[in-house]
Formats: C-alpha cells, sequence, structure tokens
C-alpha cells in the first residue's frame, strides 16, 4: 500500500509529544483500541527516538511517523528508530533529499502555492498543510486545489473534533494530524482508557455517518417511473432521472430493476470513506468488492458483503 492510499485509510494522525519514552507504547496500544491506527511522534523532546524505538517493537501495527523533524540527524535517528515516515513543519530541502534517497515518505510542512511549488519540483504529491487553521484553513486548502489538483495534503494545527470531519470531506485532503486525544496531561498519567475513548470519539467524528438516502427495488424502467412520480406528486419532490434509478427527492431512489437488498439498500453518508471502510473491516465486517465505485481515482461507494434487515447497506463519500 503507497502513502497515499495508507493515509486515506488512516484518516487521523495523533501528534504525540512525550517526555517518557517508557509509556510510548501504552499510548500507541491505546489508540490502537480507540480505532486510529497510526501515530507521529514529535522531536519535541529528548525522548522522541527511544519512543518510536519502543513503538516500533511493541505496537508493530501502528503507522509510526516522527514529526517536527528539522534536520537530517533527527530524521536518520526516527528512521533508523523505525519511523515509517517523516513529518517536517516547513519544507526543508535538505531532510526531504535525506528521505527520498532512503525512500523514506516524507511529508513536509507548506502553506502557499510557493512553497507547494518548491515540492513539487521534489516531485512530492502529500504535503502537509501548517498550520492549518492560520492558515486560511479548509477555505485556503480548496483554493490550493483548484490550481494543484495533483497536490494532497495532511492539514496539522487547530484540527479537532469540531472540524475533522469538514477537513477530510474534501477530496485533496488525505488525513488530518492532531494531538486532541493524546494530551501530555493524559499520556503523563497514564490515563489510557482515556486516550482510548477519545480516540474512538475523535474516529466517530471524523466518520461523521449520516443516512444519506433510501432505495427502493422495482422491477423496471416504467414501474419506477410510476412510482417516482407518485411520490413527486404526493409531496411535491423535485424528480431527477439517472440511468439506473430516478431520485423522487434527494433521499428517495427509485431503482430501475431489483438490485441489491431483498428490500431495497440504504445509503450511509461519511465524510471520510476510505477510513469509514477500514474501520468496519477491522469491527469484522466485510464488503462486496465488486459494488465498489471510483471517480477520479477516490473511492466514492462500497456495499457491505452482508444485508441488515433485508436492506443493503452501502457507504458513500460525502
Amino acid at each position: 500500500m503507497n502513502i497515499i492510499d495508507k493515509l486515506k485509510s488512516t484518516g487521523i494522525i495523533p501528534v504525540i509529544k512525550i517526555k517518557d519514552a517508557s509509556m510510548a507504547t501504552d499510548v500507541a496500544k491505546a489508540l490502537l483500541a480507540g480505532g486510529i491506527s497510526s501515530a507521529e511522534i514529535t522531536f519535541r523532546t529528548e525522548a522522541a527516538e527511544q519512543a518510536i524505538k519502543n513503538i516500533a517493537k511493541g505496537c508493530p501495527e501502528i503507522f509510526l511517523g516522527a514529526g517536527t523533524v528539522l534536520n537530517t540527524t533527527q530524521a536518520r535517528k526516527a528512521v533508523d528508530a523505525g519511523a515509517r515516515f517523516i513529518v517536517s513543519p516547513g519544507f526543508n530541502p535538505e531532510v526531504v533529499q535525506y528521505c527520498i534517497d532512503k525512500n523514506i515518505p516524507v511529508i513536509p510542512g507548506v502553506n502557499s502555492p510557493s512553497d507547494i511549488e518548491h515540492a513539487m519540483g521534489f516531485d512530492l504529491k502529500v504535503l502537509k498543510f501548517f498550520p492549518a487553521e492560520i492558515s486560511g484553513g479548509l477555505k485556503a486548502i480548496k483554493t490550493l486545489s483548484a490550481v494543484y489538483s495533483n497536490i494532497f495534503f495532511v492539514p496539522t494545527g487547530g484540527i479537532n473534533q469540531a472540524n475533522v470531519a469538514a477537513y477530510l470531506s474534501h477530496n485533496s485532503v488525505l488525513a488530518c494530524g492532531g494531538s486532541w486525544m493524546v494530551k501530555s496531561e493524559l499520556i503523563e498519567t497514564g490515563s489510557f482508557e482515556t486516550i482510548t475513548n477519545m480516540a474512538n470519539e475523535a474516529v466517530k467524528a471524523a466518520l461523521d455517518f449520516k443516512v444519506a438516502h433510501f432505495g427502493i427495488n422495482q422491477a423496471n424502467d416504467t414501474e419506477a417511473q410510476e412510482t417516482a412520480g407518485l411520490l413527486a406528486s404526493l409531496f411535491g419532490f423535485q424528480v431527477k432521472a439517472g440511468n439506473s434509478s430516478i431520485f423522487a427527492s434527494d433521499s428517495l431512489e427509485i431503482m430501475k430493476s431489483n438490485y441489491l437488498g431483498e428490500k431495497g439498500h440504504i445509503g450511509i453518508g461519511t465524510a471520510c470513506i476510505d477510513l469509514a471502510q477500514s474501520v468496519l473491516e477491522n469491527r469484522g465486517y466485510s464488503f462486496n468488492k465488486e459494488s465498489i465505485k471510483v471517480k477520479d481515482g477516490s473511492l466514492k461507494a462500497i456495499y457491505l458483503k452482508n444485508e441488515i434487515a433485508g436492506f443493503a447497506i452501502h457507504l458513500v463519500q460525502r
């Protein structure tokens, strides 16, 4: 799995400042128990290198990175310790080149067109947008991505439970960095259960599941048109016809054939479909791979393999 796909399925990257390396593995396990499968240990303490070593050995399931990497010495220590990707607050050409030479994914910080074009000169496609909120937030990312459509961002700085879903819903955002679920005081007091609970809440906020629409199976085009027309006439809905279905309002889809689901289907919208698929698979649910719908290289919809109460269930990227 490449770095882009890995970050999509990760969604949230906890940014961890740790003073006691002996607690690092417990923090990683607490995050994993809460549904978060990545971590970034920042080089803002002397314990960073050993903390990375401990997690790499004690919790290898975590997709582990090193953050606040300011020079090649720190980059070397991080890689030797077991970091699988490097993150820096700004664009340091020496750090970038070192990582490229070592074939280690590097995510340097940018917040301007000049920074982005500098990164493009190194053939980088994944960049940290930092500090995100101060630099214009999601509005700035939307503006930049309209110009640099082949660039993906990992916004960090000011990301929290209230705004993470909005960021992740934009197709140029792969994942968000944040520290609200791994605050230093929680680590220092050994509050690992609290970290697990906050990680779980962070994942829920990032996924932001909501019912998108209901699908009603009909035998053919004629029946679908009759049903859609009746609903429209009764309730004043706007009818929109498609190739395989007719929408009678935004939330009622009338299928032109007996599609998936004995009784029909339910579409569940999410801010981050790749993360949603990963989380549900980790919970033991499987997906119908033949139902995958992709647009512009990004996953847009996928059905669960099993029905629920006679309804097929599919995820939809908002």
